[in-house]
């Protein structure tokens, strides 16, 4: 009897024993994390935290943003609202049903105000074929519009509507000719119909060229583009189109007319129509209901380098010993033109180069009016924001290795 409850003594003794010896390493690795922890601590304090400057803080605590820096955000984020304030009363939504080969068809844009008499700008192609146009401002409030003036090669239209003249509060309009790469931008439109919506970005591009809209509409075959087109990465929607591209000021910088998708809806890259075409080409639309660009009767190896892969002109001046690398390669001249008329000359010979046909030997076209012109876009935008019908230009040429000036007198732009 004795010896049983010895035994049993000896068990419980030996799980007590367990036990504390447990809780006691327990309590000394505790000590042992405890005391590293405050030897790290103390490590980023008295060495890791005046290397960088920081306070010395818990690990675990942030530091506030200083104060400068939360009044420099803080001004940006009040000029972001501010512009919206002056400008949105401006946009409007426009409503459009359009004829169309298989029926009818309902769709929206956006626009803005020109001036007081009722004028308001938005993109040709959000009107064309319209049968019925409703503008509707920031109140709330619509009226029907007419089209005053369609112009297919910059994609824009004047609509004019008949409402209370306080309701119209024209837009500022501001200059394009210094755009730079990365410059703030503003975009306000009607995305998806969401009226009154506002974006942000940078500008992304500038000088780029499209196919102007009567191009697309296959209604002609002529390779007029549309010039110095702004490329933004804010966002643009379909419903953005028409709407206003504004720098930090306010002011109109460009008419949002395009995207580049293939989901249809917004990938990053979106375009506009710097405001110096629009300042052209919208009082056209007003008085005569059509706009006229300056046309020089040529057909150049410069409009077809894209189809090279993206070769240059240094590259053919390398490979071709030409007497310049920049400038816009006279490849034929229209019979009867304005270029024609002053004694230009195209090519006269054909080379092939990476699989495409190339007429060399004409005249290279490197200014105009003394402004350096390093490719085809570049003199397209020249003659288009620079020039009228009837003008006379100097354009200085390379004719093989003379350098020498030609006045031209421009005409009108065919229509067909």
């Amino acid at each position: 009897m004795f010896g049983q409850l010895w035994r049993r003594g000896a068990a419980f003794l030996s799980v007590l024993l367990v036990v504390v010896l447990f809780s006691f390493a327990a309590i000394v690795s505790a000590a042992l994390l405890t005391q590293g922890a405050e030897a790290v601590a103390a490590v980023y304090q008295d060495e890791v935290a005046p290397a960088i400057g920081a306070q010395t803080l818990p690990l675990s605590t942030a530091t506030p943003v200083a104060d400068a820096v939360m009044a420099a955000a803080e001004a940006l984020q009040q000029v972001m609202i501010n512009v919206y304030a002056r400008v949105e009363p401006s946009v409007v939504n426009i409503e459009v049903i359009a004829r169309r080969r298989y029926g009818e068809f309902d769709s929206s844009g956006s626009g803005f105000v020109w001036d007081t008499e009722g004028h308001i700008v938005t993109n040709a192609h959000v009107v064309y074929g319209a049968r019925e146009i409703i503008v509707t401002f920031r109140d709330g409030h619509q009226a029907r519009a007419q089209i005053v003036g369609l112009d297919d090669f910059s994609d824009l239209a004047v609509l004019k509507v008949k409402t209370d003249p306080k309701r119209l509060l024209p837009i500022e309009l501001g200059d394009s000719s210094n755009l730079k790469v990365g410059q703030t931008v503003i975009a306000i439109g009607n995305p998806f119909g969401l009226v009154g919506s506002m974006t942000t970005g940078i500008i992304s591009a500038t000088g780029r060229t499209l196919n102007s809209a009567r191009m697309l509409s296959l209604r002609t075959r002529m390779p007029f583009q549309n010039p110095a087109i702004i490329q933004v990465d804010a966002q643009i929607n379909p419903g953005n189109s028409g709407g206003p591209l504004l720098d930090i000021n306010g002011k109109l910088i460009g008419v949002n007319t395009a995207i580049h998708s293939e989901t249809g809806r917004f990938q990053g890259i979106g375009f506009a129509v710097p405001v110096n075409t629009v300042k052209r080409v919208v009082p056209q639309l007003i008085a005569h209901g059509r706009a006229e660009y300056t046309w020089l009767g040529i057909e150049s190896v410069g409009s077809q380098l894209g189809e090279f892969g993206g070769l240059t002109m240094a590259t053919l001046a390398e490979q071709f010993n030409l007497p310049v690398d920049y400038g816009v390669i006279v490849a034929r001249v229209v019979p009867g033109s304005p270029a024609d008329i002053a004694g230009l000359r195209g090519g006269t010979r054909r080379v092939i180069v990476r699989g495409v046909p190339v007429r060399l030997g004409g005249d290279i076209i490197v200014a105009i009016n003394g402004t350096p012109i390093r490719n085809f876009d570049e003199m397209t935008a020249y003659l288009v924001t620079n020039t009228a019908p009837g003008d006379v230009v100097t354009l200085t040429i390379y004719r093989g290795s003379r350098r020498m000036d030609v006045q031209v007198t421009l005409a009108a732009r065919p229509r067909e």
